[in-house]
């Protein structure tokens, strides 16, 4: 992953960053012991059939005795059988439980996304997270199913294969260990370099994911704007890229595979010239020799799939990493009284009713996480009074801090300094669950999910009966879905495209006021509706706002109207609270916002034209 997306992680082995798989495999780790034993047996299964032929050599074959031959030809057939049997017991014995572990892990980390902090996810591409729990899982799977495995079956054979081979003639056993110790230096450098081009080509897999979800996502612009040969290039460079890597790393497998293979041919080949004199000599059976030869050969392949295997967990220590590196991450701090310390009480500080009810901000300032601690903050001393039942609409120009004061409020962002109280409750302390059944949302930009009409409005309020939806509908003039194939139970797709921008958003208003909230947070909900759907919406919209809390981002005058007071906001700071005709009449600012003047109309310069020309548009 590109440096400006990479979490800090420490530096670690190999080893220590797959040991925390543990906590995965614990629960199937019976059955995975079971496995790698039974694939040690019947790997070593396979260092008896030297000594099978030794004994068919020297013996039945010496005696030109035909029985004693198709005996041992029937033992090293029943040796194969039940070789073939274990390794595929082993195989059913791991299927399972690993399919579970990379579920677990899946589903630990779509829990752990949906916890992270908003501020995660505006940092964090979207691609990036997908190859982690595709990509990257699938690798941990099979790396737990096979390398793990194996990497143990193929140490342990090996071993065994040599004590065998000294045993049998301990100068040829020489001759053939004389490669060890270049393999282990070679293999170690190996290892770090590997290590460095897996990462990077994992997170280049990340990034293409990336561009191929936007993409898809953004296609109608794409189309609309004629720059699908742009995006097209963008995606060729970013393939080129991982192509280039991924070259690398088939560059250097191949340098370890020629390794690995060509010192254990030489060895052998050294070994089976002086065999060779030994038997000529007298001084070694022909028997013996057969038997080394083949424990010999029996030995190439759990040396020569070092190699693979080391550059497969290589690229299994990444995943992990990469897996670790967003659960790590620590999920919105909840100081709330069920994240209290055994045996200490959080006490909620409640103002006295009538002077902190309804909604409050005070003294609230607010810089992103990542800004530069010498930046000037969104937004600066706040302080701003809802009263209980109150409608206030919120008025800037565009930057001025609306939205992110908004966000605030169901804690999407925490405030940097001050508070904000529902009914003199302070928010930092009232747990997440609660405080999102108190406030409900509706954003400018509408997110409706792959799910039917019904679901979608019902996460507002899961426990909403068929009456409480019908009258978010009506609410939020969306009767339109009743005509849709399959009425409320039709499926939007993905991001609600199959519906209109309007269409979209009056849903999302309809989520919002389905579970009859105590406090609602609507940001400018109405700006993709036609006038006279607005004027309806407008209209319905009144009768909720009387028995609720509610702060209103708005654009337009006639969703001003919709408020009791209005709260001008300039560069993150409250400059005036009001009626819309008072601000009219104090503000010039105010008074240039509603006129709808050309952006590049300074405020004043036409003295009491905004203010008329608003209060003609009311009219």
């Amino acid at each position: 992953m590109p440096e400006k997306h990479a979490a800090p992680t420490e530096d670690r082995s190999s080893v220590r960053s797959l040991l925390r798989l543990w906590p995965y495999v614990r629960p199937v780790r019976t059955r995975l012991f079971t496995a790698a034993f039974i694939a040690v047996v019947a790997s070593c299964l396979g260092l008896v059939f030297p000594l099978v032929l030794k004994w068919m050599v020297d013996g039945p074959v010496t005696d030109q005795d035909p029985g004693g031959v198709w005996l041992g030809a029937l033992f090293l057939l029943l040796l194969g059988v039940v070789e073939a049997v274990l390794f595929g017991f082993r195989r059913w014995l791991v299927a399972r439980p690993l399919a579970g572990v990379e579920a677990a892990m899946r589903a630990d980390l779509y829990r752990h996304l949906q916890r992270l902090p908003v501020a995660f996810h505006d940092r964090w591409p979207s691609g990036q997270l997908l190859s982690r729990a595709t990509t990257d899982l699938m690798l941990l799977r099979m790396f737990l199913a096979f390398p793990l495995t194996f990497l143990l079956v193929n140490t342990t054979t090996i071993l065994a294969g040599f004590v065998i081979l000294l045993l049998q003639d301990w100068s040829l056993g020489l001759v053939l260990m004389a490669p060890v110790v270049p393999l282990v230096i070679f293999c170690s450098l190996f290892e770090t370099r590997y290590s460095l081009i897996a990462r990077r080509a994992q997170d280049q897999v990340g990034d293409l994911t990336t561009v191929v979800e936007e993409g898809v996502l953004g296609i109608r612009i794409i189309k609309g704007f004629g720059r699908h040969r742009s995006q097209e290039q963008a995606f060729r460079e970013l393939a080129r890229r991982l192509r280039t890597t991924e070259l690398g790393k088939a560059r250097m497998l191949a340098g370890i595979w020629a390794v690995v293979m060509i010192l254990p041919e030489l060895a052998i080949g050294a070994a089976l010239v002086l065999g060779t004199i030994q038997v000529a000599d007298g001084g070694l059976s022909a028997g013996t020799l057969v038997a080394f030869l083949s424990t010999a050969l029996a030995l190439r392949w759990p040396v020569e799939s070092m190699g693979f295997l080391l550059a497969m967990s290589q690229e299994s220590a990444t995943a992990t990493e990469r897996y670790f590196e967003v659960m790590d991450v620590p999920e919105e701090a909840d100081p709330g009284p069920s994240a209290a310390p055994a045996g200490e009480t959080i006490v909620l500080t409640k103002t006295p009713a009538g002077d902190g009810a309804g909604l409050r901000f005070e003294g609230v300032s607010f810089r992103y996480p990542d800004a530069d601690a010498d930046s000037p903050p969104v937004l600066a001393r706040i302080d701003l009074h809802i009263r209980p039942g109150e409608t206030m609409a919120l008025v800037g120009a565009t930057g001025s801090g609306k939205t992110t004061l908004t966000a605030l409020v169901p804690r999407l962002h925490d405030v940097t300094s001050g508070r904000i109280t529902l009914d003199g409750e302070d928010i930092a302390l009232i747990p997440r669950p609660r405080l999102r059944e108190l406030v409900s949302v509706a954003f400018e930009e509408p997110t409706l999910f792959s799910a039917s009409v019904a679901e979608n409005v019902l996460m507002g309020a899961a426990d909403a009966d068929e009456e409480a939806l019908s009258r978010a509908l009506d609410v939020a003039q969306a009767g339109f879905v009743r005509e849709l194939p399959r009425g409320l139970r039709t499926e939007v797709g993905e991001q609600g495209l199959s519906l209109s921008g309007g269409q979209r958003q009056r849903l999302a208003l309809a989520r919002a006021v389905v579970g009859r909230p105590r406090f609602l947070v609507l940001d400018d909900p109405l700006s993709a509706l036609d006038v006279h759907t607005e004027a309806l919406v407008e209209a319905a919209l009144r009768q909720v706002l009387r028995g609720t809390t509610a702060l209103v981002v708005a654009h337009r005058p006639s969703t001003v109207m919709l408020a009791d007071r209005v709260a001008l906001i300039s560069r993150g700071r409250i400059t005036a609270v009001g009626t819309h005709q008072e601000l009219l009449r104090s503000s010039e600012e105010y008074a240039w916002l509603m006129s709808g003047a050309e952006p590049g109309t300074a405020p004043g310069a036409v003295p009491g034209a905004g203010a008329q020309a608003v209060e003609e548009t009311v009219r």
